[in-house]
């Protein structure tokens, strides 16, 4: 089992969910976060007074799937995201000992599936 982690922009994330939906995917996590990279943020005027910020608005996606999809899953996510400019994001990818479904018991992959 794997978990793919993206750091994505948030104007790609419909294209994403709806590709991964289309894939059959299942049980994406989303949540709004801030963060900087090369990106390094933008520079800003305010009453006269020019100040720059630092965190962007990005989102980041949460999949828990098995091994044998994981590598189609970024695939999809990659095409979706890349606008080919610096802050499209990244994707960390990890492995999973084990995953329980709650309302079964189900472990595993049946737990995932």
């Amino acid at each position: 089992m794997v978990k793919i982690e993206a750091i994505l922009r948030p104007n790609t994330f419909e294209q994403i969910k709806d590709a991964l939906g289309e894939f059959g995917a299942k049980g994406l996590t989303v949540t709004q976060v801030m963060g900087c990279g090369l990106q390094k943020g933008r520079t800003e005027i305010y009453r006269g007074t020019e100040f720059t910020i630092n965190l962007l608005p990005k989102i980041k996606l949460e999949i828990a799937t098995t091994d044998d999809r994981a590598d189609q899953i970024v695939k999809i996510i990659c095409e979706k995201a890349r606008t080919g400019n610096i802050g499209d994001g990244k994707i960390f990818i990890s492995r999973l000992d084990d995953a329980v479904r709650v309302r079964t018991g189900e472990t595993g992959d049946q737990a995932l599936i």
